[in-house]
């Protein structure tokens, strides 16, 4: 039973950590509005409720989590 159990757990955990990604990026467009942040590569994301960006400037660098398969970004630290 407990061999079961720690099996489940595993699974869980890394079920988790497949369906998130993480990109760094220099910003070049913010939106508050639309709450959309573009990167220099052209990707586009769109923050979570919940996720803040005081101080954040185009051609400043961020490093954004996201969901993989989504636009969709949980976290933007700001790097620089």
């Amino acid at each position: 039973m407990m061999k079961i159990v720690v099996t489940a757990v595993s699974v869980i955990t890394l079920a988790g950590s497949v369906l998130a990604g993480e990109i760094e990026g220099v910003v070049t467009n913010y939106d508050p509005a639309t709450r959309m942040i573009v990167l220099e590569s052209g990707e586009a994301f769109r923050l979570t409720d919940g996720v803040e960006l005081d101080g954040l400037k185009p051609g400043g660098t961020v490093v954004v989590t996201y969901n993989d398969g989504t636009t969709d970004a949980t976290s933007v630290a700001i790097t620089q």
